[in-house]
């Protein structure tokens, strides 16, 4: 992924502390040398998190295991106005696996109140790197980025001046964005 991107990768673990982070510093120092060409550096996800706070341009991919993940992506989430606005993918072995960083929101099902556009995105992110269709997420993507620009906004997002939709509604936007080309 690193490779495809600004060619740099952050590892984030908690190898000062836990056992479990010396192995993974060390696995994935053994695998950079498989890609000389990526700028690799490790970070503690303590470190991490006040990073992604204070200057979160200096990433691009950050690799970590999965409850550093889930920590840092909510974290994240603020960055972008909501968690509903950031795709995922587990990305490793035969299949990978694509869908919103978010949770399942129990206290709104039913509601038409979700944010739809971090799966939208994340569809995008598979179509681009597991079926090899660039044009195809770009296409997503723009759509995307056209709606959240005419201010239309589920209640995740609202802000003065917004013009709110449904969960549906919003998914209705991005459709016909990506029929007009």
């Amino acid at each position: 992924m690193a490779q495809r991107r600004r060619k740099k990768l952050t590892s984030v673990d908690k190898a000062n502390v836990l056992a479990s982070g010396r192995l993974w510093r060390e696995v994935i120092t053994e695998l950079g040398k498989e890609y000389p060409d990526v700028e690799l550096e490790h970070m503690y996800v303590d470190n991490c998190s006040m990073q992604l706070v204070r200057k979160p341009t200096q990433f691009d991919v950050i690799v970590t295991e999965n409850t550093f993940g889930d920590i840092l992506t909510d974290e994240a989430s603020v960055l972008t106005g909501s968690i509903g606005m950031l795709a995922s993918a587990s990305i490793g072995g035969n299949v990978g696996l694509y869908e919103p960083s978010h949770g399942s929101a129990p206290d709104i099902a039913g509601q038409q109140k979700a944010n739809p556009l971090a799966t939208i995105l994340s569809a995008a992110m598979m179509l681009d790197l597991s079926f090899d269709m660039p044009e195809a997420a770009r296409s997503i993507e723009d759509a995307v980025s056209h709606v959240v620009e005419d201010g239309y906004r589920t209640p995740d997002l609202m802000q003065s001046g917004g013009k709110e939709v449904t969960t549906a509604a919003m998914g209705d936007l991005v459709a016909e964005y990506i029929l007009k080309g």
